[in-house]
């Protein structure tokens, strides 16, 4: 695979991993409004595994 290929691919997966992580946020957000304990702990430990 050539350089360009190379750097748009990492380029892609850090956008992917990005969006990712801004949906947990947000779901996060909710889940704090809504006062669901449970689901707060799921995804602050969802949070974890993508920092």
């Amino acid at each position: 695979m050539n350089q360009s290929r190379l750097q748009i691919a990492r380029k892609a997966q850090q956008t992917h991993r990005a969006n990712i992580q801004r949906s947990i946020e947000h779901r996060l957000q909710v889940a704090r409004a809504q006062g669901n304990e449970k689901l707060i702990r799921q995804l602050e430990a969802e949070m974890k595994h993508f920092s």
